[in-house]
């Protein structure tokens, strides 16, 4: 549906305004409905990136410093949310032995396992998104990465 009609506003300073508004709604419904996907598993979209960071690294053990440059959310707190996620036991925290004011952070099988049935999910909510075309969704992807230039 147009922005306009979702928002009940006919009238915008201008088109880039326009697309503000269009791209904030929009990112707030797709949160929207990813987080009701992840509800159920008791996880926040904040650590569900993580958990995905995690597994992209292991079996291989990454510091917090690490999470935080790869996060989407850039005002998470990674310690705080990594350690929900260590009392989940869905990750282990351990001292960097190469800089003790580090922590080492990894994955555990639960975790792992978690993310398994996820992607499951996350593959049905992709499939929603296909009323566009992957070139439509090429288009976007460089229209975004050309707006944060």
């Amino acid at each position: 549906m147009e922005i306009s009609k979702e928002i009940k506003q006919t009238k915008f300073k201008n088109e880039y305004q326009k697309m503000l508004i269009n791209i904030l709604f929009t990112s707030s419904w797709l949160s929207s409905k990813h987080n009701c996907n992840l509800k159920p598993f008791g996880i926040s979209s904040q650590q569900f990136n993580i958990l995905r960071i995690l597994r992209g690294q292991y079996p291989k053990p990454v510091t917090v410093n690490l999470l935080i440059d790869r996060m989407l959310d850039k005002n998470s707190n990674a310690s705080r949310l990594v350690e929900k996620l260590r009392i989940k036991k869905l990750v282990d925290r351990a001292i960097c032995l190469e800089d003790r004011r580090a922590v080492n952070v990894i994955i555990t099988q639960k975790g792992l396992d978690l993310l398994q049935v996820l992607d499951k999910k996350d593959s049905t909510f992709l499939n929603e998104l296909k009323n566009i075309s992957v070139k439509e969704a090429t288009k976007i992807n460089t229209l975004l990465d050309k707006l944060r230039d």
